[in-house]
């Protein structure tokens, strides 16, 4: 069976027909997505799922990693937090790194990017690469993935001049967009759901982790899945663990995340909550190595309900993930969190560790509400978040970049054939 019939099964045959009709003028067309890490994160698990599915249409697609030395991650965390509001002098020395880094990493993937008929490449990090190639062949699409809405200016100003040049960009929501001179695009992130990570599990995966970490499956548990990042609230969660537990002293708390090679800060945030849940046995962080797909599944599928209490959010896959396996989720009031958890339908949007404590109560308190708003999380992630939709908005963008000029675009193979030559 090929990965396209293993999609079938889950989505349907006419979504899988829809991607073929797509991509079959894109036989053999070389798309190159290019961002800083393998390992860790959301935009590292798509492209892990979403290269091979493009293979198997049929498309020449290939994924490059750029690397760099500890003050790149240092300046480029940097502009991760002051495109998401925080004020943070990046030094001219920090700058120049960054400049050069790209630079370095442009001589490495000349080859590569030279020739390619699509190049997306993800967020700051390898930003400035496109300057580095006057020549190119191709369309470069630039792809947001990070909550831009309010961004410290002079940071953002110094990045768009790299940005600029673009035949496009992309922004999960239109609240994250900035004006731009090219076409901007918007295409929310996705979960694959044949990954480790969200595949069904068999009742004694789950029964392990219990086991491993000592849980109590007699006992009310909550989870949170994320980096340890201060944006993504950590101490604000056992701030609400703490609240909730006054009313429901039998509750547990799980913190699991991983680290990312292009995240400096992990281990100082991770020591912060390590800190703030001393003596607490309920309390379990886990610091899980990057492949840990199969552990964060039963994770999320041992839980009553999952936390997402970010205070700024790109998008947050472990929504999607934990919604995919029908948990009620409780998240941050920011960001593409908004866009999956619909108020008191697929689980509680919160601002406030004392909201967020009220909806767990709620919730532990109504155990048919738990199996209800989660049914329905999960409906709503087959039909918006899954990575199908994802690779078919990918391929839409493709064919407007190549009939941009034009009114009427005319979907047949062998013009597209031809537009893709004349690139």
């Amino acid at each position: 069976m090929s990965l396209l019939d293993d999609y079938a099964q889950i989505c349907g045959n006419d979504v899988i027909a829809h991607l073929q009709q797509l991509a079959a003028p894109f036989h053999g067309a070389r798309v190159v997505h290019v961002n800083s890490t393998r390992v860790g994160g959301g935009v590292a698990e798509i492209l892990t799922k979403m290269i091979p599915l493009m293979q198997e249409l049929g498309i020449d697609a290939s994924w490059e990693v750029i690397t760099g030395e500890s003050q790149f991650y240092e300046c480029t965390k940097g502009m991760h937090n002051t495109l998401q509001g925080n004020q943070i002098h990046l030094s001219d020395k920090l700058l120049g790194v960054y400049e050069r880094t790209n630079a370095e990493n442009a001589e490495s993937l000349r080859e590569s990017l030279t020739e390619a008929d699509f190049v997306f490449i993800h967020d700051p990090q390898p930003a400035a690469l496109l300057q580095h190639f006057p020549n190119r062949k191709g369309k470069w699409i630039w792809r947001c993935h990070i909550d831009a809405s309010h961004p410290y200016r002079p940071v953002w100003k110094y990045l768009r001049k790299f940005i600029v040049p673009y035949d496009a960009s992309i922004f999960s929501l239109a609240a994250f967009a900035h004006e731009l001179p090219h076409p901007i695009y918007l295409i929310p992130p996705s979960i694959d759901p044949l990954s480790d990570k969200n595949i069904e599990l068999e009742p004694g995966a789950v029964r392990q982790v219990y086991e491993k970490y000592r849980l109590d499956p007699e006992r009310p548990l909550i989870l949170q899945v994320s980096r340890f990042d201060r944006f993504k609230d950590p101490i604000g969660v056992i701030e609400a663990y703490q609240l909730a537990k006054k009313y429901l002293p039998s509750l547990q708390l799980v913190l699991a995340g991983g680290e990312a090679t292009d995240d400096p800060e992990g281990g100082v945030v991770l020591g912060e909550v390590q800190e703030a849940a001393y003596g607490d046995p309920d309390i379990h962080i886990l610091l899980l190595p990057s492949d840990a797909h199969l552990e964060i599944n039963a994770l999320q599928r041992a839980a009553d309900i999952t936390l997402q209490k970010s205070i700024r959010e790109g998008f947050g896959l472990t929504v999607t993930e934990a919604m995919w396996k029908g948990k009620p989720v409780i998240g941050g009031d920011v960001g593409g969190i908004r866009l999956q958890v619909i108020n008191h339908h697929t689980g509680f949007l919160a601002s406030t560790p004392e909201g967020a404590a009220l909806r767990i109560r709620y919730l532990l308190y109504q155990p048919e509400k738990i199996r209800e708003m989660g049914e329905k999380a999960r409906v709503f992630v087959r039909d918006n978040f899954l990575i199908t939709r994802h690779l078919r908005e990918y391929l839409a963008l493709m064919v407007a970049l190549l009939y941009e000029s034009q009114d009427r675009i005319e979907l047949s193979c062998s013009s597209l054939n031809q537009e893709i030559h004349d690139l």
